[in-house]
């Protein structure tokens, strides 16, 4: 897989942005795992979802990884419905 599955016509800047930032992480997992969630979902997430979204793309990578595989929990602030929504769609 060398990136997004989806084109950006369409979508408006906000989302053209944050999918280009999901696809282009600090390492290769991150990237398929905000990428193909962003491909699946970017165009349908509302205003208040996507300022979520662009919160986790401030975490570092590594960091955001071990929450959503499960191997550390993830902090209160983080664990959101729409952060669950992210895992799941990976391992659920």
């Amino acid at each position: 897989m060398t990136g997004t599955e989806i084109s950006s016509d369409g979508l408006d800047p906000r989302r053209r942005r944050l999918l280009f930032r999901s696809w282009h992480r600090g390492i290769r997992e991150m990237d398929l795992v905000l990428g193909r969630f962003a491909d699946a979902h970017i165009a349908e997430l509302s205003d208040a979802e996507l300022d979520e979204y662009e919160t986790w793309l401030e975490i570092p990578d590594q960091q955001i990884f071990t929450w959503v595989n499960g191997s550390q929990p993830a902090p209160a602030e983080i664990d959101t419905a729409m952060f669950r929504r992210l895992r799941d769609f990976h391992y659920g």
